[in-house]
């Protein structure tokens, strides 16, 4: 596909017990099966970690050959754009998801490659007040289906599920959901409410993921407090500084 070429301003290194958690994440979603491509990448509430465990998950995927996509399907309240400071090569003005879905640019023109080989990315570079009439159009559907038949796997990043219905709306066209869950923090009953909008949704569950997981404390185990739900893939850190959600 046609694109433009990107750049990071900001790629953080990851200490090696968080690049070794997301690989054993990575791995396990390979195991799902061929036919799940579309992969919505979710939470209950903000702050809980799903940018950062999407993004990571999109780079391992591209840095081990598989053809793979990230979307920035949050449109209300993103920041992945600003945070990693995201610019073009050729030093011309960026535009992502929000633009292409309100019909103000061309898939080859919010469409950015990146020095990972194997890994694109469609950022949103501005927010927008009411995305659900974006994302009940035709053109997101089929945007999706566009974009699963040119790659093995489409990350999408989208807005938390106990806020909006957007994530309803997104779920119900993808292959399966990741549900990030910040360990101490977010209520089991949250958690179960969620596990029942994705399953209202018709988007299946593909595992949990536990973050900022204190490991001294224990009590997790193989399948772990919310193992009921799907699979525990382990604890990921990244500072409590990091506000990306």
């Amino acid at each position: 596909m046609k694109g433009h070429m990107m750049e990071f301003g900001l790629t953080p290194q990851l200490p090696y017990s968080v690049q070794e958690a997301v690989n054993r994440l990575r791995i396990n979603i390979s195991f799902a099966g061929s036919d799940v491509r579309k992969i919505m990448v979710i939470s209950s509430e903000p702050n809980e970690g799903k940018s950062f465990i999407a993004i990571n998950l999109w780079n391992q995927m591209a840095e081990a050959g598989e053809k793979t996509i990230f979307l920035d399907a949050d449109m209300r309240n993103s920041n992945i754009f600003r945070k990693y400071q995201l610019s073009r090569t050729d030093g011309e003005e960026m535009m992502g998801t929000s633009h292409f879905l309100a019909g103000n640019a061309k898939l080859d023109d919010v469409l950015m490659h990146t020095k990972y080989g194997h890994g694109d990315f469609i950022p949103n570079v501005e927010n927008v007040v009411n995305p659900s009439m974006l994302l009940e159009t035709e053109l997101f559907s089929t945007l999706l289906d566009t974009l699963a038949e040119e790659y093995r796997y489409v990350f999408i990043d989208a807005p938390p599920l106990g806020l909006v219905s957007d994530a309803e709306r997104i779920g119900n066209l993808c292959d399966g959901a990741i549900l990030c869950v910040r360990s101490g923090v977010t209520p089991k009953a949250i958690v179960r409410e969620s596990v029942r909008q994705l399953n209202r949704a018709g988007c299946p569950l593909l595992g949990i993921v536990l973050n900022r997981v204190d490991e001294s404390k224990g009590g997790y185990g193989k399948y772990g407090r919310y193992g009921k739900y799907g699979s525990y893939y382990g604890g990921y850190y990244y500072g409590d500084g990091n506000k990306d959600d």
